[in-house]
């Protein structure tokens, strides 16, 4: 099954981090990739820029609504995501405790419209 990785995360987190709290969240990265590529496949992956970088377009009534900033205002912001296929949910999950401990990982299947 296909999953989304949103991972979020508190900015100043990263901005106070040392080098060495840096390196080890590239480490457990690297351990989430290699995870995945040994147990499924991985289509895609980025960081997101700050959310001080996005654009929010609204269509209300009929109007386009075009606003600066991120969807929803939280302490926490979508720093990125990865896009993999896992036999199942439970793989999925064994994944996701791979990446730094200081994320939130939302896990959601991603589905067909056809």
């Amino acid at each position: 099954m296909r999953y989304l990785f949103l991972v979020a995360y508190e900015s100043s987190d990263w901005d106070e981090a040392s080098e060495e709290v840096r390196e080890q969240y590239y480490r457990e990265h690297e351990a989430f990739s290699a995870y995945v590529a040994e147990h499924g496949t991985e289509h895609g992956s980025a960081a997101l820029a700050e959310p001080d970088q996005a654009t929010t377009v609204r269509r209300r009534d009929g109007e386009v609504q075009i606003t600066d900033g991120p969807f929803a205002e939280t302490v926490e912001m979508i720093g990125g995501y990865y896009d993999v296929e896992l036999p199942d949910l439970d793989a999925a999950i064994e994944a996701a405790q791979l990446l730094p401990a200081a994320y939130s990982i939302e896990i959601r299947p991603t589905i067909t419209i056809t």
